[in-house]
C-alpha cells in the first residue's frame, strides 16, 4: 500500500471512530430527549401492564406530596421504587460538588435547567413526577442517604422555584448507595443519578 493510501485509510479510520467514541454517548441530554423518554406509551387494545394509578398508587403519591425527602421512611421508599418500576423514566446526569447538596452554575445549573424545561413542556402538564436521587457506593450507608435526600430535594426546590412547578407535582425521594446503576462498578459516575419518573397512567 502506498504512503498516501495508507494515510487516506488513517484518516478514514479516525472519521469513523470519532464518531462512534464515548464523547459522543457524554453528550448532555437534550429538552426533546427528556420529553420523549417521559411521554407514556399509548396501548389501545394492547395492556402492558395494569395500571393503578387511581388506587393504591395515588394514596401512596398522596401521602408523599410536600413531604422533604429525608422524612420518608425506608418502607414508602420501596413503596414509591415499586410503584415507579414501569413508568416512563430517564437518568439526569447532575454534576454536585463533592459532598455538596448546592447546584452551583459551573456544574450543575445547565442539567437541572434543562430538566426544568422539558417538565414545563405542555406534553407533560399535568403529571407528578417521582425524583429519585442516587449517589454511589463510597462511603457508609447513612451518609449517602442523607446525601441523597439533601441533592433530590435541592433539585425539587430549584424547579418549583424556577420553572414555577407545582410543588405537589414533585415527589422526592432517596435512595443513597441502595440501588446501584452500576453494581459491578459502585463507584462509577453513572451511578450519581436523578432518576425521573412520570407517573401518569398510560391509556
Amino acid at each position: 500500500m502506498s504512503k498516501r493510501r495508507a494515510a487516506v485509510a488513517v484518516a478514514a479510520l479516525a472519521m469513523f471512530f470519532a464518531g462512534r467514541g464515548p464523547a459522543s454517548a457524554a453528550d448532555p441530554l437534550t429538552e426533546e430527549q427528556i420529553v420523549k423518554a417521559l411521554t407514556p406509551i399509548t396501548t389501545r387494545s394492547l395492556t402492558l401492564a395494569p395500571v393503578d394509578n387511581t388506587g393504591a398508587d395515588k394514596k401512596l403519591l398522596d401521602s408523599l406530596r410536600n413531604r422533604p425527602a429525608h422524612s420518608l421512611t425506608p418502607s414508602e421508599r420501596e413503596q414509591i421504587a415499586a410503584a415507579a418500576a414501569l413508568k416512563p423514566s430517564i437518568d439526569i446526569d447532575i454534576n454536585f460538588d463533592y459532598r455538596s447538596a448546592k447546584i452551583s452554575r459551573s456544574t450543575a445549573a445547565a442539567a437541572v435547567n434543562t430538566l426544568g424545561k422539558a417538565l414545563s413542556n405542555p406534553d407533560l402538564k399535568g403529571t407528578t413526577f417521582i425524583l429519585a436521587g442516587h449517589t454511589d457506593g463510597k462511603g457508609s450507608l447513612p451518609y449517602n442517604q442523607e446525601l441523597s435526600d439533601k441533592r433530590v430535594d435541592t433539585v425539587r426546590q430549584y424547579l418549583v422555584s424556577h420553572f414555577k412547578l407545582s410543588p405537589t407535582s414533585l415527589v422526592a425521594v432517596g435512595y443513597g448507595k441502595t440501588k446501584l446503576k452500576n453494581e459491578t462498578d459502585p463507584f462509577g459516575p453513572e451511578n450519581r443519578r436523578v432518576q425521573v419518573v412520570n407517573m401518569a397512567d398510560s391509556n
